[in-house]
């Protein structure tokens, strides 16, 4: 589960596009060969796809670079097999070997900054899409995620790892005052994120992919990162068009100091004595996995010196198009139980004027909708209508639920939207368990954000998605039923504008 310590002070079809040859598909299992900057890597013909796993696109942050801004990659020259996944970044993981609830099983390592692309076989100047992984920067992978049918449909998908957990945000006095002057501290996944953008400008070409046709795309805790990439100056140029599924958007602001606190009660809870940076970089990985504490990124005054809420609300971010939005049930991130008058202590008393339906039917349907409007689906359209003043910006909300699901789930829960965007049923949903309508969701789902992709316009399927004004106030739904919606919600997400922006420090 997710941990949450936003400011809502509640709840911890396809298209023509870029030219790919029309060419036999790949002999399966046949090795592909790519030579990158770094040296050459050798992936393998999967379906419609040439894929390469494992590559490298930081050196290894261990030791004296532990905790340090990425460093670039040891060249090689012998042929470096790329055909299988490489370990996960340290994280929790089930004793049992099944996923973890980012996805994520197997080995770890903190040698783990690598990437992992599917790409149209004899590609050339296609579009690009790099994913960023969710998991609530505590777990999750990129090899999890099987881009073979982005390929099929044209796009090259590149799929990162970053560092995650204590290793990945963290601060702590002692290793601030050991980083080398001008160095950023704290937001070490985040500073991946951008080493493996850049890597991705450097070298997609060789992958048949147009370097300045990239959109960068992520859910929960990568939809987060695609908030902060926006918010952040050394990221712009990087990518051209964003897409944030399930991201949040209102966050309070978190600053170095703030952190560094953070980072020695944490130590203190897990019972880490180790207060020197040497001492610090000599634990193992291990030891630093259990640290619990609220990872996300946040201000730390060099990289981000300001929350991607205020870089938002004070028109702080690049001009890209954009598509953002949230599921009906994002209240799955509060579990499964039922939720009792207490649930509801934290709900400004203000809110319940425009709740007054789920008040009605009791605490659990009152407070599991304030969360949803509150954490994914208030915050989406907030910043729909921030941006959508220069380039356009499209919302959508997706309702769908799985025929292979009970008739008591009524709602999409956290991440359920992303096997639809993918059209891909991963390792845990057999294919004999989809049913029509669901792969005529993903179909559905899917085109939109390859033509996003290609075109830079999600248009897809017999309906029109219109780009998103605050005097309409449309959005797509993605659903039994999919179709424009207008004004959805809007006492509800109004309420909730009102009751949390004035916390969040917008305006200088």
């Amino acid at each position: 589960m997710i941990h949450f310590a936003v400011a809502v002070g509640f709840g911890a079809i396809l298209i023509a596009g870029a030219a790919v040859a029309q060419a036999l598909p790949p002999a399966e299992g046949k090795p592909v060969t790519v030579k990158i900057e770094s040296g050459p890597v050798v992936g393998v013909a999967e379906g419609k796809a040439d894929v390469f796993r494992n590559i490298p696109y930081a050196a290894p942050p261990v030791g004296a670079l532990r905790w340090a801004p990425p460093q670039p990659v040891k060249p090689w020259t012998a042929p470096r097999p790329a055909a299988e996944p490489g370990p996960s970044c340290p994280q929790p993981m089930n004793a049992n070997g099944t996923p973890n609830s980012g996805g994520a099983n197997g080995p770890t390592s903190e040698d783990c900054l690598q990437l992992n692309v599917f790409a149209p076989p004899h590609a050339k100047g296609a579009p690009v899409m790099v994913w960023i992984h969710g998991g609530g920067h505590r777990t999750g992978a990129g090899w999890i995620y099987g881009g073979e049918n982005f390929a099929r449909d044209g796009v090259v998908v590149v799929a990162i790892n970053y560092r995650l957990g204590a290793l990945g945000y963290f601060a702590h006095p002692a290793i601030d005052k050991a980083a080398k002057p001008g160095d950023p501290v704290g937001n070490y996944g985040l500073m991946d994120q951008i080493a493996a953008l850049r890597w991705v400008k450097r070298n997609i070409a060789a992958f048949g992919g147009n370097p300045q046709n990239v959109t960068v795309f992520g859910e929960s805790a990568g939809g987060e990162s695609t908030l902060a990439l926006l918010a952040t100056p050394s990221a712009r140029g990087l990518y051209q068009k964003a897409i944030v599924e399930s991201g949040l958007g209102w966050f309070a602001p978190k600053t170095l100091a703030d952190k560094e606190a953070d980072g020695i009660r944490s130590l203190e809870r897990a019972g880490i004595k180790a207060s020197t940076a040497a001492e610090l970089r000599a634990l193992p990985a291990d030891a630093l996995v259990p640290v619990n504490d609220n990872y996300e990124p946040f201000i730390d005054g060099k990289l981000m010196t300001e929350t991607a809420t205020q870089a938002i609300a004070r028109g702080q971010v690049p001009d890209v198009r954009l598509i953002i939005g949230s599921n009906s049930g994002e209240d799955s991130l509060m579990g499964p139980m039922t939720l009792g008058e207490a649930a509801l202590a934290r709900i400004p008393a203000g809110l319940k004027p425009a709740y007054a339906a789920e008040a009605a039917a009791g605490p659990d349907t009152f407070a599991r909708a304030v969360f949803t409007d509150r954490v994914m689906g208030g915050p989406a359209r907030w910043i729909a209508a921030q941006t959508s003043g220069g380039k356009p910006t499209w919302l959508y909300y997706f309702s769908y639920v799985g025929s292979r699901f009970p008739a008591s789930k009524t709602r999409a829960s956290h991440a359920d939207e992303i096997q639809y965007v993918w059209d891909y049923w991963g390792r845990r949903t057999p294919m004999s368990m989809v049913s029509a309508k669901d792969q005529e969701v993903a179909n559905l789902m899917h085109a939109c954000w390859v033509a996003f992709a290609k075109t830079s316009v999600p248009k897809c399927g017999a309906t029109d998605w219109p780009a998103y004004s605050p005097a309409r106030d449309q959005l797509m739904e993605f659903g039994k039923d999919s179709g424009v919606r207008t004004h959805f919600r809007k006492t509800q997400l109004d309420a909730e504008e009102a009751s949390t922006l004035p916390a969040l420090k917008l305006s200088k």
